[in-house]
C-alpha cells in the first residue's frame, strides 16, 4: 500500500539544557514514537507516513545518548532517569494541548510505561513493542555484562562501521528448510542499524544497569494499551511478554510475530503497521 508523502520537518531543541534532535510529520492528534537502546528516530521511518496520511502528528526523537541528540562526555550519566528526564523534558518543549499516544519500542518501551506511570493525564493510548522493562528479560550473559557499570568504552568507540554492519547482517540471517537463505531485515534497514550503532555514544550501555532502581507499578497504568512482540526475540526474552500482558489492567490487543525477532516494526513493517493503525481508530 502506497501513502502520500507529507511535510516531514525535522528540528533540534535544548530541552533542560539538553539537545534533542527529533522530527515532526503530520496535523493532528499527536503520537509519540520511541526507539530503544542503540538505535535512532530512523526506526520510525516507515510507520511515521502511514501515521501523518492518517491524520496524526507523528513525533519521534533521539534519545539522550543516541543518534544527533546530546551525547554526555561522563559514562555515569546515561541511566534510565536521564534518559526519561531528557524524553520528558522534550515532550514538555513540544507544547502539546491534548493527552498523546504513546509507541515505544525495547527500551522507548520502557520509557512510555514509565511516562504512563508518572504522567497519567497526558497520555491517551499505549503501543508498545518488545518492551524492556526489566533485567531479567536479558540473556544470563548480559545480565552479567550490565551488573556493573562501563567505565572503559574506548573499544566500542573505535568499532569501525563495518564491524556493527557485519553484527547487524549476521543477527538478521535466517534460513528455513525448504527455502533459501535469507535476511529477515531488508537492506536499507541493516545500513541505518548499524549506522545507529556506529554514531551513539558507547555510554548508552550502562543505562540498562540502572533499569531495576526504577518504580513503575504497572497495575496504575489503565490506559487502552496495545503490545505487540517478535518470537524469535534474542535480545529478550519472548516469554517476559505474556507475563508483563497479565499485569496490564486495560490491554486490548495482543499481537505476535511469530518470524520476527527483536524489531518487528522493521522486520515486517506491511504486517505491523496496520495493527498499530487499527489499534489508534479503535480508541
Amino acid at each position: 500500500m502506497k501513502f502520500e508523502m507529507k511535510d516531514i520537518t525535522y528540528k533540534n531543541v535544548f530541552a533542560n539544557g539538553k539537545k534533542v534532535n527529533y522530527v515532526q510529520q503530520g496535523q493532528g492528534e499527536p503520537v509519540v514514537l520511541v526507539h530503544g537502546l542503540a538505535a535512532s528516530l530512523h526506526d520510525w521511518d516507515d510507520l511515521l507516513p502511514e501515521l501523518a496520511n492518517a491524520g496524526y502528528a507523528g513525533y519521534a526523537l533521539d534519545l539522550l545518548g543516541h543518534g544527533e541528540s546530546e551525547k554526555p562526555a561522563h559514562s555515569h550519566d546515561y541511566s534510565v532517569e536521564n534518559t526519561y528526564d531528557h524524553f520528558s523534558a522534550w515532550i514538555d518543549s513540544l507544547g502539546l494541548t491534548e493527552p498523546m499516544i504513546l509507541v515505544g519500542h525495547s527500551l522507548g518501551g520502557g520509557l512510555s510505561l514509565l511516562y504512563t506511570y508518572r504522567n497519567p493525564d497526558r497520555v491517551k493510548a499505549l503501543v508498545i513493542v518488545n518492551p524492556f522493562y526489566s533485567m531479567g528479560q536479558l540473556p544470563p550473559v548480559l545480565q552479567r555484562l550490565f551488573r556493573h557499570q562501563l567505565i572503559n568504552t574506548s573499544l566500542i568507540n573505535r568499532t569501525p562501521y563495518q564491524v556493527f554492519r557485519f553484527f547487524v547482517d549476521m543477527t538478521s540471517f535466517s534460513s528455513y528448510i525448504g527455502n533459501r537463505e535469507t535476511h529477515i531485515l531488508p537492506e536499507h534497514i541493516r545500513y541505518q542499524t548499524a549506522l545507529d550503532y556506529k554514531r551513539a555514544s558507547s555510554g548508552i550501555y550502562n543505562i540498562p544497569r540502572t533499569l531495576h532502581h526504577v518504580d513503575l507499578d504497572l497495575s496504575r497504568i489503565t490506559q487502552p494499551t496495545m503490545l505487540l512482540w517478535g518470537g524469535r526475540d534474542q535480545t529478550l526474552a519472548p516469554s517476559s511478554f505474556p507475563r508483563l500482558a497479565e499485569l496490564l489492567p486495560n490491554l486490548v490487543k495482543v499481537q505476535q510475530f511469530p518470524v520476527c525477532g527483536h524489531v518487528p516494526h522493521q522486520c515486517h513493517p506491511d504486517d505491523f503497521n496496520p495493527h498499530v493503525m487499527e489499534f489508534l481508530r479503535t480508541i
